[in-house]
């Protein structure tokens, strides 16, 4: 098999209309396709495609089930003030590491979107695609 990148990640959600506002117009994604009971969005690399949930596939949250959605941030402060503007709730605050910093937020399913802000200021050079920490 030869992988060459990933192509999408599908979140089955409660209100497809609430959660393509959210990703369209809180955190930003442009809406690539929308047709029917399916939408697209993406700025580039892999496509976040939302689908409604029925109750056998919506097993829990993005908490209890690890589900994590990694997007790279230019600037950290200002990405979390205007979310939290939007009334977006914070699971875990800023965190700095040597690597970068690093905020968890929820979408309106709970599930978790990993903000980072990659620092190169100790001149590590971080892997291309790398998106961030996990929850814990």
């Amino acid at each position: 098999m030869n992988i060459r990148h990933l192509g999408s990640v599908i979140l089955a959600v409660s209100d497809l209309e609430k959660s393509t506002k959210f990703y369209h117009e809180v955190i930003g994604l442009p809406i690539k396709n929308k047709h029917g009971n399916w939408v697209e969005l993406a700025k580039e690399g892999a496509t976040v495609i939302l689908h409604p949930a029925s109750k056998q596939i919506n097993t829990g949250t993005s908490i209890e089930n690890g589900i994590v959605i990694g997007l790279i941030v230019g600037d950290m402060d200002s990405a979390v003030k205007e979310l939290k503007s939007k009334n977006v709730t914070v699971y875990r605050e800023v965190e700095s590491h040597k690597a970068g910093k690093n905020c968890i937020v929820l979408d309106p399913d709970k599930y978790m979107i990993s903000l980072f802000e990659p620092s190169f200021d100790d001149g590590a050079k971080q892997a291309r695609g790398f998106h961030g920490f996990a929850p814990l």
